[in-house]
């Protein structure tokens, strides 16, 4: 036989064996991303569409839309999810704990105060976070840490004394209970909103990660950085469970294979983003500081009565989470 000839066959033999991906195939989705492209969640997110597009062999293609672009807030984005009016958002838990008791404990006040132990409870309560993803008709693919809150203030805190009156934005219920309780004037406000509010004096200061402070470009308008450890608040990356429900089998373990990296990639990105971001939010300007004994035992006190506060209206897996942190 020719050369022509086995190469001839030698293609009918790859095309018969071939499976062409069709249009009708392919998958596409929409994305509703809260924060802007500069944000290491949002580029988590669109690092994880492009695994999910290698993985799935260009059969799942998912549109990422950054800042809040689709118009949805984040209060109402279990349900948007759950409605499907968008198929896939990341989701701030503590925001939408007033849905769900559960997406409330990440945020709790300093319960935690390192990576490692906010691992452990993180994976001590996923359970209870699927469970409750999955009453408003959703699954949770991937979950990751903001790197842990500071109290960012025009003015040093280093007493209790000097919270009390101060305007401050919060980010969800816990934070302005905790807040509240030290005698601050906790204010709620959309993200987009502080930068503006902090320049007319609308707020003071801002409950928020070094990381958020350094996005916002908060030397400009604050100077201080109390570190109290606050909280490390999980964002967690859902899909409408209609949509997850269509797809093929090999499609979800492309899904869930990229979902797992992403989850293990963007817990070491949240503490590598911490460090860099306290070391640029200092060279700009803002005093970095820990917090002294005596203002630690006070936040202490405080943070363990909200907690206390939340367990009383804990169902008995949570309570059985929670009571090994709570002294």
């Amino acid at each position: 036989m020719s050369m022509f000839g086995k190469c001839v066959l030698v293609f009918i033999a790859l095309s018969l064996f071939a499976v062409p991906v069709s249009a009708a195939d392919v998958v596409k989705m929409n994305m509703n991303a809260i924060y802007g492209s500069t944000s290491f969640h949002t580029q988590g997110a669109m690092e994880f569409v492009k695994r999910v597009e290698k993985y799935s062999n260009g059969t799942v293609l998912i549109t990422v839309h950054p800042g809040g672009s689709l118009g949805f807030k984040g209060q109402e984005l279990l349900k948007v999810v759950k409605d499907g009016q968008v198929p896939m958002s990341d989701i701030l838990m503590g925001v939408v704990a007033g849905s769900s008791h559960a997406f409330g404990i990440s945020s709790l006040p300093r319960l935690v105060k390192s990576y490692s132990e906010a691992l452990e409870l993180y994976k001590a309560a996923r359970p209870l976070y699927d469970k409750a993803a999955k009453k408003w008709n959703q699954k949770i693919l991937y979950a990751a840490p903001w790197p842990p809150s500071g109290l960012v203030t025009k003015e040093p805190v280093e007493a209790v004394a000097d919270i009390k009156g101060i305007k401050t934005r919060t980010y969800d219920k816990n934070g302005a209970e905790f807040l509240r309780s030290l005698g601050g004037s906790p204010v709620s406000l959309p993200w987009g909103e502080v930068y503006a509010s902090l320049r007319t004096g609308m707020i003071d200061s801002v409950l928020t990660s070094a990381e958020s402070s350094k996005n916002g470009k908060f030397w400009e308008v604050l100077g201080y950085f109390k570190n109290i450890n606050y909280a490390y608040p999980l964002n967690m990356m859902c899909i409408n469970m209609d949509y997850w429900n269509a797809l093929s089998k090999d499609q979800k373990d492309a899904m869930l294979k990229a979902a797992k990296e992403m989850e293990e990639l963007q817990w070491k990105n949240s503490e590598n983003r911490s460090k860099e971001a306290f070391k640029i939010i200092a060279e700009k300007g803002i005093k970095v500081s820990e917090e002294n004994p005596d203002l630690a035992a006070k936040l202490d006190s405080a943070a363990t009565e909200i907690v206390k506060k939340f367990m009383k209206k804990s169902k008995k897996d949570e309570k059985a989470i929670l009571e090994k942190y709570v002294k």
